[in-house]
């Protein structure tokens, strides 16, 4: 069991390892001219003489995208304990959490600056807008999958709606509420520099629109690997949340091992 956990940690190493070795083949023996793909290297160095650059810019950005989070896990939330609780309240919201999927976010965001201007507030729209669907799709499958014969246990007992939530539907709908977690935390940096993109005064969004225009792409591929990073590192922070607060999920997966 524990030769198999370690290996399973092992694995995204080699795989992101085998990644950097691939890239720098390719720009090594120059399969891709060297403006269209700098090498690892270049976008290392980077990091380092942009390195009071890109963190300014991020503050920005992580501002926007934790407010945005915020607001769309909040209404997310409310959303799905509307929807499970009031059937007419379902079949109409429903249709249109779906209906807003069919728009390209790159469609809507211009219309976010024009409304709102180049302040923050369309950057936090978009980014709610983004983080708001997963969370309430995701939440609501989960209290329709709670258990019935413990909510109708619970029922014959003269339990009130607040407590079977509290004791049935919320515990059982831990896993699909962290599920629809991690993909609205990818989604809030992508949100947030998709708005920058089409203006604003700061952010990586900014920062990436202005060295593109200057063809500097060493730093386009550097914004981009760290989104990426600032992602990933998101991601293991809602992990980490997860299994805080589901012990027994860990518990679960390694007796089937």
């Amino acid at each position: 069991m524990k030769k198999s956990e370690n290996t399973n940690k092992v694995i995204p190493f080699v795989a992101l390892g085998l990644v950097l070795v691939l890239w720098y083949l390719v720009t090594y023996f120059e399969w891709v001219p060297p403006f269209m793909l700098p090498t690892p290297g270049a976008v290392l160095k980077v990091f380092w003489t942009d390195r009071l650059l890109l963190l300014n810019h991020l503050k920005m950005t992580l501002t926007e995208a934790f407010l945005g989070l915020g607001i769309g896990v909040s209404l997310g939330f409310l959303s799905a304990l509307l929807m499970d609780r009031f059937r007419l309240v379902r079949d109409a919201l429903y249709p249109l959490l779906v209906l807003t999927q069919t728009v390209p976010t790159v469609a809507i965001a211009p219309l976010l600056v024009l409304w709102m201007g180049y302040g923050m507030a369309p950057k936090v729209t978009l980014v709610v807008i983004v983080t708001f669907f997963p969370i309430a799709m995701n939440l609501y499958e989960g209290f329709q999958r709670a258990d019935q014969d413990a909510t109708q246990l619970l029922r014959a007992m003269g339990a009130s709606h607040w407590e079977i939530f509290h004791y049935i539907k919320w515990p059982m709908s831990l896993s699909s509420f962290f599920s629809g977690l991690k993909i609205s935390t990818s989604y809030a940096i992508v949100g947030a520099v998709i708005a920058e993109w089409l203006g604003g005064y700061a952010g990586l969004g900014v920062y990436m629109t202005k060295v593109k225009k200057s063809y500097s792409f060493d730093k386009m591929f550097a914004v981009i690997v760290f989104i990426s990073l600032i992602s990933y590192l998101f991601l293991v922070l809602v992990q980490a949340l997860e299994k805080k607060t589901m012990p027994w999920k860990k518990g679960s997966s390694h007796e089937k091992i």
